[in-house]
């Protein structure tokens, strides 16, 4: 019989595996830094496997055994978390519940506007919003975890129907006494003397990856300072003169440290597209009816050679 594993020690094997650093997970678990490094040794011991190797700073890195068990318990806990909230909404009358996907650096207008959405054909309809990176969204469209999902630079997939909605551009997080800090628009070029602060490529590995062979296209070398999980560390970082950030301009909505500027990144190749995206063979009328006001609301912006790529149809 193989061991009992505990909800909580797989959502702090998770935590940590997306933080790589004992202090930062343990503060997002609300733990002590002792008590999460007791959680994740107890877990390799009774199982007979290591997750993460560790080094003197509290720092982490998954072994291969441990990526492919964060992959397992991130669908494990989704699943627990969906049986819970199906059920609660069962209890409180609900008909139809509607699982919708998006990345945690989502605009807030497309938050926004999920939410103000009513179907008058459902009207006891429940939305519950769930917030992954964007391969994680994808496989859970495709394991029908969710209904859909928007994500930004999708993959192509043909079990997937994908819509694009909108343009979702980077910026250059600055510290004010940089070159570039006044500068209209900012260039990869201009960022070419300093350390590089990014999203991890688990957060979107197209992204990550189209900026990183972007600046070897150009000649420009990369020196990847610092990986975050949030704008607010990143513009922290900058403040404290680690280096400049790249992120995506709906994640610095709001954000603000003292001595730093946002400045629009000007790279077409950095531009890229968000996506509604639902299974192929999704026939539920309500996900489908759901998906369809959405994008209206979006298909003015687009123009209208992209409005003939819209599914607007009843």
């Amino acid at each position: 019989m193989l061991p009992h594993l505990d909800v909580r020690h797989l959502y702090s094997v998770v935590i940590l595996a997306e933080e790589l650093n004992f202090t930062r997970a343990a503060h997002r678990l609300r733990i002590t830094q002792s008590a999460l490094s007791r959680q994740i040794t107890e877990l390799e011991k009774q199982h007979g496997f290591q997750l993460f190797n560790r080094d003197r700073k509290r720092a982490a890195q998954l072994t291969d055994a441990g990526r492919t068990f964060v992959e397992e318990a991130r669908s494990a806990l989704l699943h627990a978390d969906r049986a819970i909230h199906l059920a609660r909404a069962a209890h409180n009358g609900f008909e139809n519940v509607l699982l919708v996907g998006h990345a945690p650096h989502a605009d807030p207008a497309w938050i926004s506007t999920l939410l103000t959405i009513r179907l008058p054909l459902f009207p006891k309809l429940k939305v519950r919003l769930i917030t992954h990176f964007a391969m994680q969204l994808v496989r859970g469209v495709l394991a029908n975890e969710l209904h859909m999902a928007l994500v930004t630079a999708p993959p192509s997939d043909g079990k997937l129907t994908t819509v694009p909605y909108a343009k979702t551009h980077y910026c250059a997080v600055l510290p004010e006494a940089h070159q570039a800090a006044h500068n209209e628009q900012a260039s990869l070029r201009d960022l070419s003397r300093d350390d590089w602060i990014l999203f991890p490529r688990n957060v979107n590995s197209l992204i990550y990856d189209r900026i990183t062979e972007t600046a070897g296209n150009q000649g420009i070398p990369t020196r990847h300072a610092h990986e975050v999980m949030t704008a607010q560390e990143a513009f922290y970082l900058v403040s404290e003169g680690a280096g400049v950030a790249i992120l995506p301009k709906p994640s610095v909505i709001g954000v603000q440290a003292s001595g730093v500027v946002v400045v629009p990144l000007f790279d077409p190749s950095l531009t890229f597209e968000t996506s509604l995206i639902m299974r192929r063979d999704e026939d539920s009328k309500v996900v489908n009816a759901f998906a369809r006001t959405f994008l209206r609301k979006y298909v003015r912006k687009l123009g209208p050679e992209r409005q003939m790529e819209l599914p607007l149809s009843a």
